[in-house]
């Protein structure tokens, strides 16, 4: 199985993601075609970074304040240059950055550097860099952020930046500090990597190195090398994955079904892998629940602690460093059509010796096309896996 892996130890940014995918390996004239679309003749070059030879990518175009709806336009008009399923993930990738925006910023946020021309040709072209380099996964190492404070369009901000950590939440990456003052990470490098590592399998067992590329920033420092790392990397096992969890226990009857359904929600956001309510009979034959609780080893205290608070119990059972094994999963894109309307739709699909043995479309994306066609979300939800079923190729 051919898997991406980043290695932003000096953080990222679009142009920096760009240039470490064409160094790996990724075909520059479509990447420079589809950057062409927005922006005038992108410069690809060769650089060096404290002695590490990388590419570097520029496209020296002028700062523009555009709203969402204008990014789409623009994305629109490249779309005869840009592979379909690379300007779909561009899309998702825009409507992320515009979520973290509306966050800090409230609704009908303006996008400010993220919405200049160069940006929406860094994420086209890293998008169809990714999809030119024809791997079937991603996985993201700690990506560093930096620290201190900077100025942009809205003046002076904590590094990292509040788009930036809005991005990042809830996209399950690993962060570090990094070990240098500025913003290390860009909203949209933070947005690219996200989106990619929606894509991830679980994280590779052995693996041996094809190929591998170095994207540079613009800043030169003396001591560290600003660059991001990227390597096409080929996995050698084909059974399931495996790796060790920590389970949390504790048994409740006196709490409401409202609040047992708000404490799972709960859980989850706080980075729990799974969590459940069980019913049980409990002594003296009272009805109750059994709640369970999957997550981290280096998480356990913390979530016990967030089960005690919600539920109110006295009471926690860990099984600590229980052994699992884990499924590699993709996110395939499938092109359907329903009442005339046409979309590529993610379905989550399961891989055991290198075929898919289960899929299931992603409920959110089926749920609002749902919506808008006003019909159920199963009929949709059966019409998206059928279109997998016969679509997506079962086999590597």
């Amino acid at each position: 199985m051919r898997i991406l892996v980043f290695d932003p130890f000096h953080g990222a940014a679009g142009d920096m993601i760009v240039g470490a995918l064409i160094d790996c390996g990724a075909d520059a004239e479509m990447v420079r075609t589809a950057m062409r679309s927005v922006v005038a003749e992108p410069t690809i070059s060769r650089v060096s970074r404290c002695g590490i030879a990388a590419i570097k990518v520029g496209t020296h175009a002028p700062t523009v304040h555009r709203t969402i709806h204008d990014v789409m336009q623009r994305l629109d008009a490249a779309a005869p240059h840009v592979p379909a399923g690379a300007l779909a993930m561009a899309r998702r990738i825009f409507l992320r950055i515009n979520a973290a925006e509306e966050q800090v910023h409230g609704t009908h946020a303006h996008f400010h550097e993220v919405g200049a021309d160069d940006a929406i040709a860094d994420v086209i072209g890293a998008c169809t860099a990714l999809f030119t380099l024809n791997v079937e996964g991603v996985w993201v190492l700690p990506l560093a952020l930096g620290r201190g404070t900077a100025i942009g369009s809205h003046g002076t901000f904590p590094i990292p930046a509040p788009a930036t950590v809005a991005i990042l939440k809830g996209s399950g990456l690993a962060t570090t500090p990094g070990d240098e003052e500025g913003e290390l990470c860009t909203p949209t490098g933070a947005a690219l990597l996200a989106e990619f590592s929606s894509t991830s399998p679980a994280v590779p067992g052995p693996f041996t190195i094809l190929s591998v590329g170095y994207g540079a920033g613009t800043r030169v420092p003396p001591h560290i090398p600003n660059v991001l790392r990227a390597m096409v990397v080929e996995t050698t096992t084909n059974s399931l994955a495996q790796d060790t969890v920590d389970m949390l226990e504790t048994n409740v009857d006196d709490v409401s079904g409202e609040v047992i359904a708000h404490a799972l929600t709960q859980f989850m956001e706080a980075g729990a892998r799974d969590a459940s309510a069980i019913p049980v009979i409990m002594k003296k034959g009272r009805p109750g629940f059994l709640i369970r609780v999957i997550c981290e080893e280096e998480a356990s205290v913390r979530m016990a602690e967030l089960m005690a608070r919600e539920l109110g119990t006295l009471g926690i059972r860990c099984a600590p460093t229980v052994h699992r094994f884990i499924a590699e999963r993709t996110i395939e894109e499938v092109g359907v059509e329903i009442a005339g309307q046409k979309r590529m739709m993610p379905v989550k699909c399961g891989w055991m010796k290198n075929e898919i043995y289960t899929l299931k479309a992603e409920f959110g994306n089926a749920r609002d096309w749902a919506a808008e066609l006003g019909i159920p979300v199963r009929d949709v939800l059966r019409i998206i896996e059928d279109a997998a079923r016969t679509g997506i190729r079962k086999t590597r």
